[in-house]
């Protein structure tokens, strides 16, 4: 005979074993009720079921067509650039000045208005109206790449 202080009490209980006789207790139907499709193995209703009538999902216009996940370049315009008078026009330099919202992001400078001053222009992208305004004036276009990010990493190892 085991002591009350001997006794092993374990929090985790065992799964109920059904359909094991009448006298365990869950014999016979297992709990299950009598008849009716859920008293059947097998056949499960899917989440989208919806007592037979129309499904939410038959009922949801099916969503077509194409998402792209690129961002679009960021616009500037010809006649802004007539406020950098000799200079370099980068994305820094264009982010700096408030015409663009993130300098990470490819610039296209697209025709709007003349071009009257000597600049250098970097960017990713131009129109070809865009790049003969800025020969036709004197200045150059060199096609840059993005600036990427600069890991944060870097900058604390560089600090330290």
């Amino acid at each position: 005979m085991t002591k009350y202080n001997e006794l092993q009490v374990s929090s985790n209980k065992g799964p109920k074993r059904v359909g094991r006789g009448i006298s365990a207790g869950q014999g016979m139907t297992a709990g299950r009720g009598t008849k009716g499709q859920n008293s059947r193995t097998g056949k499960k209703q899917g989440p989208n079921f919806a007592g037979g009538s129309r499904t939410l999902v038959t009922a949801i216009p099916k969503a077509r067509g194409f998402k792209s996940l690129r961002t679009p370049a960021q616009v500037v315009y010809l006649d802004h650039l007539n406020a950098f008078k000799g200079k370099v026009v980068s994305n820094q330099t264009l982010f700096d000045a408030g015409y663009i919202s993130s300098p990470h992001q490819s610039v296209k400078v697209i025709k709007r208005g003349e071009l009257t001053e000597k600049i250098t222009l970097q960017v990713s992208g131009a129109s070809k109206s865009v790049r003969d305004a800025v020969v036709s004036v004197g200045g150059t276009f060199v096609k840059t790449a993005v600036p990427l990010k600069e890991s944060t990493k870097k900058t604390e190892k560089s600090s330290k």
